[in-house]
């Protein structure tokens, strides 16, 4: 009898925390909008919400697979399985246009959807919190007003737990924290507008921080370098790899077209990022130029000691592997000062060859880089189909030693595997 009732007692206390948990975690839905009747917007507001949308790089992560802006669909990896990014176009049925601006603000702000359901992290939302109420008006207003898109978007491929969306509230407890940002007034307003810009729409430390096994940004590691899309995204901070120390001028060219002498190309997610911000207004690039290159000021330079220009003499190289640097690679990647109409730039200078793992060395020889359809830009082969995983192994260790002074990368053999794969 004694059993029983510590079993009931047990029962019924389980059944009071999940009842409490998730009245904890409810969120009311907000009332559908008419479709048909969407709110007017100002031409001046209009160009406002898709700047916004360019600094936030929205398009990249709500496309289609048929390439519509804003129609969702794209599967983002984490460490917890795929999550398919939403439809935020117009339509009433699989997108936004049944939201009002109050529901808007509530996603943006809080995590949470029209219908009251927590949206996963994956959405940055802890960084688009410290938006102003007047940019998520004027983005919700260029969003509403896009061609709307019947797209439906698949469901997540998350294993258990993580499936279960109310516990994203309990990772809010921990993580998010809804205050705004206050104007620091010993620096400049420029200063002040980029920082707003980074950590906010921007989003910049989503990919340029480490992150937690729960997935959350280490606040005590801002911009010490994370990983997008299986690349690894450098250091912001004074932990920089870059042969040249960044300045807000180099920044808002790199920026803004993609591209810097002194540092090279942008590859991978980063291609796309300037892509966009080349769309944003040049003040507001400007402004991230410099709060960007402000996080680094206690370093005067890399602590990476840099290589000769025309490299170290590699010992005991195989004749195939140099060889095929030198068809391959050499031709574009001289040593000279010049730059040819690729952009290519030595090697003394890559961040890529200079970082602590060899994703990206990997990935770019394997993917290339390829410049925006329509638009003139840096440009290098793929060479995935060309060149044998032992190819790629031997080439990239040896663009290391004779362009380093750094150690051999022992991660070479499982990011080409990940690589071919398209993982992350």
């Amino acid at each position: 009898m004694l059993f029983r009732r510590v079993i009931v007692a047990a029962v019924v206390a389980v059944a009071l925390m999940l009842l409490a948990a998730f009245a904890w975690t409810w969120q009311p839905a907000i009332a559908p909008i008419a479709t048909p009747v969407r709110p007017s917007v100002d031409e001046q507001t209009f160009r406002l919400g898709a700047e916004l949308a360019a600094i936030g790089n929205c398009i990249d992560c709500h496309v289609s697979d048929s390439g519509k802006p804003y129609a969702g669909g794209r599967p983002i990896p984490t460490p917890f399985g795929k999550i398919f990014a939403s439809n935020i176009t117009p339509d009433a049925e699989t997108g936004i246009g049944n939201w009002s601006e109050e529901a808007f603000h509530r996603a943006m702000h809080e995590g949470v959807d029209r219908e009251g359901r927590q949206l996963y992290p994956a959405f940055p939302y802890d960084h688009f919190t410290k938006a102003t109420g007047d940019d998520v008006h004027s983005l919700y207003a260029f969003l509403i007003n896009q061609p709307p898109v019947h797209n439906a978007i698949p469901p997540n491929q998350l294993a258990f737990p993580f499936n279960f969306r109310p516990i994203v509230a309990g990772w809010k407890v921990l993580f998010l924290r809804e205050t705004p940002l206050l104007n620091d007034g010993s620096k400049s307003a420029a200063w002040n507008r980029g920082r707003y810009l980074v950590e906010g729409l921007g989003h910049c430390g989503s990919c340029h921080t480490p992150r937690n096994i729960l997935g959350a940004e280490k606040r005590d590691k801002a911009y010490a370098g994370g990983d997008a899309d299986g690349w690894e995204t450098p250091p912001l901070n004074s932990n920089s790899v870059a042969a040249h120390k960044w300045t807000a001028d180099q920044l808002t060219e790199y920026l803004s077209t993609g591209w810097h002498r002194l540092h090279g190309a942008a590859a991978g997610p980063m291609a796309d990022v300037t892509y966009n911000l080349a769309q944003a207004p040049t003040q507001d690039v400007r402004a991230m130029a410099e709060y960007i290159a402000s996080l680094s000021t206690q370093s005067a330079a890399s602590s990476i000691p840099p290589a000769p220009r025309d490299g170290n003499p590699v010992a005991g190289a195989s004749p195939e592997i140099v060889a095929i640097y030198e068809g391959a690679c050499a031709n574009c990647h001289n040593d000279r000062n010049d730059v040819g109409p690729s952009k290519a730039i030595s090697l003394s200078l890559s961040s890529s060859v200079r970082e602590s793992g060899s994703a990206n060395a990997v990935r770019v020889i394997l993917q290339g880089i390829e410049p925006q359809s329509g638009s003139p830009g840096a440009y290098m082969p793929a060479f995935k189909t060309m060149l044998s995983d032992e190819d790629v192994g031997s080439l990239v260790q040896y663009v290391r030693e004779r362009y380093t002074n750094q150690p051999q990368w022992t991660d070479i053999r499982q990011e080409i595997s990940k690589a071919r794969e398209g993982g992350s």
